[in-house]
């Protein structure tokens, strides 16, 4: 283990989408891609600390909440700043500019969006535990029904 991975904090761990319980773990096997089956393929376990990365059948769904949360903030902001920055009126079309303009921004960063939304879902139920070298992951065997996994 190196040292940095200690220095390592909650915030930074789920904006570099790593593994909650152990923060070095990569939650993600490749890069950020256009690709979305590619940009959203996870290995089964954290390569560092064990921990499962699907707790149970559907464990992600939750993640359209997040997604959709972090949507509206951004929107709200990207509104906040066009607004500071250029204004907004109705004798033109200043506001349909920010519409198209925040709209091709969301759709350029959403395999961003995609992980970030796993990554902050899998850090609400998944803690950090500073002996994870010691403790072993929890075992959630159980929850899982491969026959039901990708079933939908």
């Amino acid at each position: 283990m190196n040292d940095q991975s200690s220095k390592r904090g909650y915030l930074s761990a789920t904006l570099g989408c790593r593994c909650p319980r152990c923060r070095e773990g990569k939650l993600f096997k490749n890069p950020v891609s256009i690709k979305l089956k590619k940009n959203m393929e996870m290995p089964k376990n954290c390569e560092v600390c064990g921990q499962p990365t699907e707790m149970e059948v559907g464990f992600y769904y939750g993640t359209s909440y997040v997604s959709y949360a972090l949507t509206v903030a951004l929107s709200v902001a990207t509104f906040v700043a066009w607004l500071v920055l250029i204004g907004i009126s109705i004798d033109d079309n200043r506001f349909l500019y920010w519409v198209f303009i925040n709209a091709a921004l969301l759709i350029v960063i959403q395999p961003w969006l995609m992980r970030l939304s796993r990554s902050i879902w899998i850090s609400f139920f998944v803690r950090y535990d500073k002996d994870w070298k010691i403790k072993k992951a929890a075992d959630v065997s159980e929850r899982l029904n491969s026959s039901q996994a990708n079933n939908w």
